[in-house]
C-alpha cells in the first residue's frame, strides 16, 4: 500500500480535479465537517494535505496531518513551504499511531479504513483516532460505499473507474481503482462491508454512527447538468461516515 502512494507522489493533487471528486467528494465532505474554526484537526491518511490545508484556511487553530507515504509528505511540506499556512505534517501508519500528546477535537480521514485487509488492523486503526481525541469528540470518515454495485453503469465520465478483482481478504473484497488522469493512475485497496466499518468504529468506543450521502454541488450540476450525475446519484460509489468519540 505504500509503495503505490509513494510512486503517485505529487500526481495525488490531480484527484482533487475529477468531476466527482471537485463536485462531489470535496463539498460534501467540507460540509459535513462543518466549522473548524479554533479547532485542532487531526487529517489521517492525509496524501498531499489537500483537506489540511482546506481545514487551516478555514480557521482551524492546529492541523496535523499524518499519512503512511513518506513521498506524500514530502509533497505536502514542499507545499507548506511554498505557501506557509501552519500546518504539521509526520509519516504515520495509523494501525501503529503513537499517542500525539494532545486531545483533538476533530478527527478526519479520506480513503482510510478500506487499506486494512483484516478486520483486527481496521479496528486497531479505530483505536488508536479514538486515543487521540477529546471527548466528544467528532471522526468523519470518507469512504467507498458498501453498497456500489460494480455491474453498474462505467463512472469514466467522472473521472475515474472502480472494479473488483476477484480476491478477497477478511476485511471484503479487493478494488482496482483508476483515476483517469494524463497518465492514469491505479491504486489498489480493500472494499469493506458495511458491517466491519460499523463494528470496529463502536468497538474502539465510538457512537451515534450516521452515514451521510454524497451530494452534488449547485456548481457540478450547473457545469454538467442534473442527467450527467444521474448514474452517480442511482449507484453512488462513494459516501462518508460520522460518529462521535
Amino acid at each position: 500500500m505504500v509503495q503505490q502512494y509513494d510512486e503517485i507522489g505529487e500526481a495525488f493533487e490531480g484527484f482533487k480535479g475529477l468531476p466527482i471528486v471537485k463536485y462531489g467528494e470535496v463539498p460534501s465532505f467540507l460540509a459535513m465537517v462543518g466549522d473548524v474554526r479554533g479547532k485542532s484537526v487531526l487529517d489521517l491518511a492525509s496524501g498531499t494535505g489537500f483537506y489540511s490545508r482546506e481545514f487551516k484556511r478555514r480557521g482551524a487553530a492546529d492541523v496535523l496531518g499524518v499519512e503512511i507515504s513518506g513521498e506524500m509528505v514530502n509533497v505536502a511540506r514542499a507545499l507548506e513551504e511554498r505557501d506557509p499556512l501552519g500546518v504539521r505534517y509526520e509519516v504515520g501508519d495509523v494501525a501503529g499511531l503513537r499517542p500525539l500528546g494532545q486531545p483533538f477535537d476533530v478527527a478526519v480521514a479520506v480513503q482510510l479504513l478500506n487499506y486494512a485487509e483484516d478486520v483486527a488492523t481496521i479496528e486497531r486503526m479505530c483505536r488508536n483516532v479514538h486515543q487521540n481525541l477529546a471527548p466528544g469528540a467528532e471522526f468523519f470518515l470518507f469512504n467507498q460505499s458498501p453498497e456500489y454495485d460494480f455491474d453498474g453503469p462505467s463512472l469514466a465520465k467522472y473521472g475515474f473507474t472502480t472494479e473488483l478483482t476477484g480476491e478477497e481478504v477478511e476485511a471484503g473484497q479487493r478494488v482496482r481503482t483508476t483515476a483517469l488522469l494524463e497518465p492514469p493512475v491505479t491504486i489498489f485497496g480493500v472494499f469493506p462491508r458495511r458491517e466491519v466499518y460499523e463494528k470496529c468504529l463502536r468497538a474502539a468506543g465510538f457512537s451515534d454512527l450516521t452515514w451521510v450521502p454524497v451530494e452534488v454541488s449547485e456548481a457540478g450540476l450547473k457545469e454538467f447538468g442534473e442527467d450527467f450525475w444521474a448514474d452517480a446519484l442511482g449507484n453512488p460509489p462513494l459516501t462518508m461516515l460520522r460518529c462521535r468519540a
